[in-house]
């Protein structure tokens, strides 16, 4: 229970279980060094899945760049709402539907958002690849319904590739959906109003976990080269689909751009609640878009958190 109106120490959470810890890692760095520019501020490196020692509810507001399972999956939202600690970004109910990349794009689709055809399955119950060809077609992309970074992607345009991909799951749940070929697209949205659009083009073709954190591997465009029709288009899209999935504070929205679809050219990648947060990320990219630096972006996405906080203190007090 919360029990003073101190302004509060920053608590950025980094590390985690997941396969992205090393990426949460570097995160964690970058926030922390940019967040000490005008709070008090804290790491707290995450090595189980658990609250980390020493975070107080009186004294604390979470900013989390846990990245994938337990950390952006709504397991660690949880923990901090049980224990009444204010933290930046989306609730654990939104967290865990956008984890859920076939939930997510139900939920989009809803509101008129674009989206691939798909199936989604456990690796127990996995189709057959003459299942997966009848339905989808044999270009196809298997990835985990379930994670981040592109972990475990594969971009199928045979069927030996495809049946490779399916014999090598061997646990957790997947999605393999129609392979959509046009220029990928990522947004960040901030307080539900969507910054710059960034345009990304790996030089392999294919946006992998190599292609993001290999050094010159991708080349980013921010703003996007795009016409003012679709850069509002791919804009609106990003703030429905935020909506949509019930996302509060920021996030970042990622979509393919189909230029030969006139109708309806934009369709729904995934929605990434706590994207990565190193000054050269997707999300920082899109805010100096905006005019927004990297200090002056995660001053912004704590700011609703630190409303939270002072308001449950002031709740306390008046109680």
């Amino acid at each position: 229970m919360k029990t003073t109106t101190r302004e509060p120490i920053i608590a950025v959470l980094c590390g985690g279980t997941s396969s992205e810890r090393e990426v949460s890692l570097g995160s964690g760095a970058a926030a922390a060094l940019a967040l000490a520019r005008s709070f008090p501020t804290r790491m707290f490196t995450v090595d189980a899945d658990a609250l980390p020692a020493g975070l107080d509810p009186s004294q604390h507001v979470v900013f989390s760049t846990l990245h994938g399972t337990f950390g952006e999956d709504g397991g660690m939202q949880r923990l901090l709402d049980a224990a009444g600690v204010a933290y930046a970004g989306c609730d654990a109910a939104a967290s865990a539907l956008t984890m859920d990349k076939a939930a997510t794009k139900a939920a989009a689709a809803a509101r008129g958002i674009g989206v691939a055809k798909g199936l989604v399955f456990a690796a127990a119950n996995k189709p057959t690849v003459d299942a997966v060809i009848a339905e989808l077609g044999v270009e196809v992309v298997v990835k985990p319904n379930d994670q981040g970074s592109s972990v475990g992607l594969t971009v199928a345009t045979d069927r030996a590739t495809l049946s490779g991909a399916l014999d090598g799951i061997t646990g957790g749940n997947w999605l393999v959906e129609q392979r959509l070929v046009g220029r990928e697209l990522s947004v960040g949205v901030l307080h539900g109003k969507a910054m710059g659009v960034v345009e990304i083009r790996p030089k392999s073709g294919v946006y992998d976990f190599a292609s993001k954190y290999t050094k010159g591997a991708t080349q980013y465009f921010a703003p996007a080269p795009l016409n003012e029709t679709l850069t509002a288009a791919a804009q609106k899209a990003a703030e429905t689909a935020f909506a949509a999935c019930g996302c509060r504070d920021y996030a970042r929205v990622d979509f393919i751009l189909c230029e030969q679809n006139v109708n309806n050219p934009l369709y729904l990648l995934e929605i990434n609640t706590l994207p990565g947060m190193k000054e050269t990320s997707l999300l920082p990219m899109s805010a100096r878009c905006i005019g927004l630096d990297f200090t002056g972006l995660v001053r912004e996405l704590v700011s609703p958190a630190m409303h939270r906080f002072r308001q449950g203190a002031s709740d306390i007090h008046c109680a």
